[in-house]
């Protein structure tokens, strides 16, 4: 069977480069969308060429530039767009180069975090910010007619898990740590090449057709006290920890600037409205595990012996 060829949109982002490299390594003929052959940046130049010694096609273009978006769709069967979140809006733009292409089989837009359609009760400014965003992508396309699979990735463990959560720190503390309420709300984490791992397995899956594809690998449902305590255990010692409390995180999120306060309050649907555990996924709701349990995924027990 012909595997279908894969355009990736942001193919060499925080997320993207982690996607790029799972198309390539799962045998799918992969295309990155770039904005120039090589490019100016010297770290995406190194990354892009590696990928394309890896046998990646580079196609010239941007989300800015509609044609040059209907010359690369032309050329692939499915779509992933793991931009950033500058960037999410922008895809309107590849809704309608899609629709108007007419040949794409599955669109994968920019998700790979919490379910927009899950967090109606988000704080400003992440409900009109991010998930209002992504929310006005999902209709655009639904509207469009089509064929689409969204990713939930959760919590990234690049983002979280290297830095037991703590914001904007990604090493795990090893004198003190700050806990958000009482610690006990459940939330899954995601190594970031297993999120990449399982949405390549989507991509040609007739079962994910219009449907949102929940990460949820068994053993990393977990508190953060829990992640707290297994880095405890690795490192033969208890950390202080002080709590920040629902009032401080809105009050916080209240005195913040833009992204600050869009990331803080992303935390607080996360980790005091628990948005990722202990919903009803609905019927168009899928679980990884129970889709591919094949996949050996990486444990947020193993993801953090890189720090020792």
């Amino acid at each position: 069977m012909t595997k279908p060829r894969v355009l990736v949109v942001g193919g060499t982002g925080r997320l993207g480069q982690y996607i790029s490299k799972a198309s390539l390594e799962q045998g799918y003929p992969t295309f990155l969308l770039t904005r120039s052959p090589l490019g100016t940046d010297e770290s995406k130049t190194a990354l892009i060429q590696s990928f394309k010694d890896s046998g990646a096609i580079i196609v010239e273009g941007s989300l800015e530039n509609y044609e040059s978006l209907l010359s690369a769709l032309r050329q692939v069967d499915v779509v992933i767009s793991p931009v950033t979140e500058s960037k999410l809006l922008d895809q309107l733009k590849l809704v309608e180069a899609i629709k108007e292409v007419g040949t794409i089989k599955r669109f994968l837009p920019s998700e790979f975090g919490t379910d927009p359609d899950k967090v109606l009760h988000a704080l400003e400014p992440s409900q009109k910010l991010l998930f209002g965003i992504k929310r006005q992508v999902r209709r655009a396309i639904e509207e469009a007619g089509i064929p689409y699979t969204y990713i939930s990735s959760n919590c990234i463990a690049c983002f979280f898990v290297s830095g037991l959560a703590q914001y904007g720190q990604f090493t795990p503390p090893r004198d003190k740590v700050a806990i958000y309420g009482d610690g006990n709300t459940k939330v899954v984490w995601v190594d970031e090449h297993d999120s990449a791992t399982y949405t390549l397995k989507t991509i040609d899956d007739p079962r994910t057709i219009n449907k949102t594809v929940y990460l949820r690998p068994p053993a990393n449902i977990l508190s953060q006290n829990e992640v707290v305590e297994i880095w405890e255990k690795k490192i033969g010692k208890t950390l202080e920890r002080t709590t920040i409390s629902e009032e401080d995180i809105l009050k916080r999120i209240q005195d913040e600037g833009f992204p600050v306060n869009v990331d803080l309050a992303t935390f607080h649907v996360i980790f005091y409205k628990g948005a990722l555990y202990g919903f009803d996924m609905g019927p168009n709701g899928l679980d990884s595990f129970e889709l591919y349990p094949e996949v050996t995924y990486t444990t947020v027990d193993s993801y953090l012996d890189r720090f020792l």
